[in-house]
């Protein structure tokens, strides 16, 4: 997984859903720095959280114990994820919330086609993946 991994190219799977999408870069003290998108200048920058085939991207705080629980199950089944910590990365409450109706609720999970699940089982995950 790359140390960046909110780092991508326009998400294909949620371009089109009415999901605010966002751009990181970072300033001179190297924290990142969050535009909001569509129609921001930065369009090339925008931040793709689609994750690749066969993984997941899983929203998450530290102090979650769902999210904690969810990781060691996928961990145990070698179902392979990319973690963003809602407390870490800028805007990605907002993301969250719009993907479950206004809830700030964790796990959230993204799956390559782009929809989403809120606090799935990892029996749910890797049928989803299998689809």
């Amino acid at each position: 997984m790359s140390s960046a991994p909110w780092l991508r190219h326009a998400p294909a799977g949620i371009a089109g859903s009415g999901v605010r999408l966002f751009a990181v870069t970072y300033d001179f003290s190297g924290r990142p720095a969050l535009h909001a998108g569509p129609n921001h200048k930065l369009e090339e920058n925008f931040v793709d959280f689609t994750p690749e085939s066969g993984t997941i991207t899983m929203f998450s705080t530290t102090w979650c114990g769902y999210c904690n629980r969810l990781k060691k199950q996928l961990d145990a089944q070698g179902i392979g994820y990319t973690e963003i910590n809602i407390e870490e990365v800028e805007g990605t409450t907002d993301l969250v919330e719009q993907l479950n109706g206004g809830n700030r609720t964790v796990p959230t999970v993204l799956f390559p086609d782009g929809t989403a699940a809120t606090n799935p089982s990892a029996a749910e995950v890797k049928s989803r993946l299998a689809a």
